[in-house]
């Protein structure tokens, strides 16, 4: 039986998505051709005018450093920012780097303010990575923001950052291209598409935003662990972006306590997507076949549902539902793939906190600018263990460390922290120095 990752793009995603899927690549593609098909070669485009199915096209391959604009788009309106703010926005695909360190091409939204910044230096841009959407391309956070679909809930951190003056940057994140699956809470994939983002941003044409800019990062929720991965990955992948900090709030930050936490409750949705996402990002790892009818039907709908649908489809789902020898999460953390990495190792993996360290200790993730952790108190999703233990890992490794808590449950952790998050990210922009509370 083919692993799930090998599967080819299901016929249903066109029709989910309302568009006719456009099937060229980027590499080798001639002028002429790539006018008519819509679709720019490898090299930056010389206008933002594509249609907007060639956003989402799937290459066969990506030529291009990470970070080269792919294809764009001028955005008329953004729904979900607040009316009221002048603003200029574009879709872009970009070239990206996935966790294996191969070639990708990852989609997201640059929106810049049309009032004149007037702070000093550059205008600075924040790297914005959005909270769990799904996992199926349908659910693209660039999607919500244009008005295509509407199940996301951070249109209020975005004209947040915009009202401040600020340029956003803010990824997709990795497989929300046409056929493709979203990697759930995969690290390195995640992280590499954050700081491409902010890459691309100073490489729209006519987009304003300047390449030395300074680069704030954002997250909540599964973009408090893109924007932590960002945070360990920008010293070694992106030396050259000015990252003064990096704020993440509801962090998943150690997947195996997380899986534990949520099989059979009320939010066991986003385990059936981390379980896909890591079946996507390790297609050697056995999977597949471990599933029932069940949970094969799972797969295909967690691939055709959003966030808020997930939830609802697999409250109080466990594993052993969905498996065909009534597998425990234990039994399958012990399971071996060809290679004889256990899925234990491959979650592993994924732990945020581990090897952090100081620029010079030696750290395989060195980290120079400070980062603020936050979470609510009442977080349901997020056990308050797994927060505690990666304050303490970041504060051990002598990395400047701040925690906050709202009084709100997961959610409302992520609007509640709104004013503070931005009030944080703009002291480092003007570069108030920080103390870590460890």
């Amino acid at each position: 039986m083919k692993k799930h990752a090998s599967r080819k793009p299901l016929p249903r995603r066109a029709a989910l998505l309302g568009t006719g899927a456009l099937l060229c690549g980027l590499t080798a593609v001639p002028a002429a051709t790539a006018a008519d098909a819509g679709t720019p070669d490898a090299g930056a485009p010389a206008a933002c005018s594509v249609p907007d199915t060639a956003i989402y096209q799937a290459p066969e391959g990506v030529t291009g450093a990470p970070g080269d604009v792919l294809a764009c788009r001028r955005v008329d309106s953004l729904p979900m920012v607040v009316p009221g703010i002048p603003l200029t926005a574009w879709k872009v695909r970009y070239a990206s780097t996935d966790g294996q360190g191969g070639p990708t091409a990852v989609a997201g939204t640059v929106v810049v303010p049309q009032a004149p910044w007037t702070g000093p230096g550059e205008r600075p841009v924040v790297a914005f990575v959005p909270g769990t959407l799904g996992i199926g391309p349908q659910c693209a956070f660039s999607k919500q923001l244009a008005g295509q679909y509407q199940d996301a809930y951070e249109g209020p951190n975005i004209s947040a950052l915009l009202k401040a003056g600020y340029a956003v940057a803010t990824t997709d994140g990795a497989g929300y291209l046409d056929g493709r699956v979203h990697p759930y809470v995969a690290g390195a994939d995640a992280g590499h598409a954050v700081l491409d983002m902010v890459r691309a941003a100073s490489r729209v044409p006519g987009g304003g935003v300047a390449p030395d800019a300074p680069v704030g990062i954002w997250g909540y929720s599964e973009g408090g662990a893109g924007s932590l991965w960002a945070a360990q990955l920008a010293r070694s992948y992106a030396p050259e972006l000015k990252v003064v900090g990096s704020a993440s709030g509801g962090v998943p930050a150690d997947l195996r306590a997380e899986a534990l936490h949520l099989e059979g409750g009320p939010f066991a949705g986003f385990l059936v997507d981390a379980v896909i996402g890591m079946s996507v990002t390790h297609p050697g790892m056995p999977f597949t076949a471990l599933l029932n009818d069940q949970g094969r039907q799972a797969v295909k709908d967690a691939e055709s549902l959003c966030a808020v649908g997930t939830v609802t489809r697999f409250a109080g789902a466990r594993m052993a539902q969905l498996t065909k020898d009534r597998l425990t999460l234990e039994q399958m953390f012990a399971l071996r793939g060809p290679d004889g990495t256990t899925w234990d190792q491959a979650v592993a993996a994924d732990k945020l906190g581990v090897g952090v360290g100081r620029p010079g200790s030696g750290a395989r993730y060195e980290i120079g600018f400070p980062v603020l952790q936050y979470r609510g108190v009442l977080d349901e999703v997020i056990p308050a263990d797994v927060a505690d233990a990666t304050r303490r890992a970041y504060c051990a490794a002598g990395v400047t460390t701040q925690y906050t808590s709202y009084a709100g449950d997961h959610l409302l952790g992520d609007s509640q922290a709104i004013k503070g998050s931005i009030a944080w990210l703009g002291a480092r922009f003007t570069g108030e120095p920080v103390n870590g509370d460890c």
